[in-house]
């Protein structure tokens, strides 16, 4: 199994291209190319000239005999209500799907929403708007497992894709191959599912994707596994019983962004050693 990790920590503080070279060195196969979060005060795929800067990614990475297995797209996807954000949001959401096929990823991730009325329809709606753009970058929407703020219970609660069922539910619905599941194991963790139940619910024909880190079933920390509840020896064996036949994907940059900058590549090393393990653990 290869393994990956995403690019936002490092490139907050040494840029993409930095981060890119960083964790090509570090020894990961693959990469998960960031485009939510923000650099000098705007997400990447806002900036000009966003479409070269993919090719010149690709080909840095390529110098390394390195891949870009998956994108994170900008996310919310969606607002309720706020006509003006969605308004921006969506031809970013096309553009990061355009550049995903720049980049040769084969997956690009996409939040599906909450709304209070036919959460699902809109959900279809939504989804299913952005096949022929996927269709022609030639790169699968992977849903994501979702967690939501209560207010009134003051902690955090199941959303759209939460549970295994459900998450099902809309991968058949969708039902076509540009559609794939991405599982999220800390949002398991943080409304109370088990990730481990959740892979066997969806799968290896569902599930191609992952987004692997840690947390304390509390607060969605992003760290590095084995620092906090997560119990990834059910889940490495859980993967290897379906077949799962994806990568193994690190999301787990705030465990790099605790060190200072001069430690941070060995920061990344230890955590592309930790993906490789977890790999190692799905094979045996």
């Amino acid at each position: 199994m290869k393994i990956s990790t995403q690019t936002a920590g490092l490139a907050r503080v040494f840029g993409d291209a930095g981060a890119v070279r960083i964790l090509c060195e570090a020894g990961y196969d693959c990469l998960d190319y960031s485009m939510f979060d923000k650099q000098n005060g705007r997400l990447p795929v806002e900036n000009e000239g966003f479409m070269e800067h993919c090719r010149l990614l690709r080909n840095l990475a390529d110098s390394y005999g390195v891949t870009f297995n998956q994108t994170h797209a900008p996310f919310a996807s969606y607002i309720e209500g706020d006509d003006d954000y969605n308004e921006w949001v969506r031809p970013l959401i096309i553009k990061a799907i355009e550049a995903s096929g720049i980049l040769g990823a084969g997956n690009i991730i996409i939040h599906p929403f909450s709304v209070s009325n036919d959460q699902k329809k809109a959900n279809m709606d939504f989804f299913n708007s952005l096949l022929p753009h996927a269709k022609r970058a030639n790169v699968r929407i992977a849903l994501e497992n979702m967690f939501c703020w209560s207010e009134k219970n003051q902690r955090l609660e199941k959303n759209v894709c939460s549970d295994g069922p459900e998450f099902c539910d809309y991968m058949d619905s969708l039902n076509d191959a540009y559609f794939t599941a991405c599982l999220d194991v800390g949002h398991c963790g943080l409304v109370g599912e088990d990730a481990s139940e959740m892979i066997m619910q969806l799968g290896g024909k569902r599930l191609k994707c992952l987004h692997i880190h840690d947390n304390d079933m509390i607060e969605d920390k992003h760290t590095l596994p084995y620092m906090g509840k997560l119990d990834f020896k059910k889940i490495t064996k859980a993967l290897g019983d379906i077949g799962y036949e994806g990568e193994m994907t690190l999301e787990a940059d705030n465990f790099l962004l605790g060190f200072p900058d001069e430690l941070m590549k060995d920061a990344a090393v230890l955590m592309q050693r930790t993906a490789r393990h977890l790999a190692f653990l799905c094979e045996k």
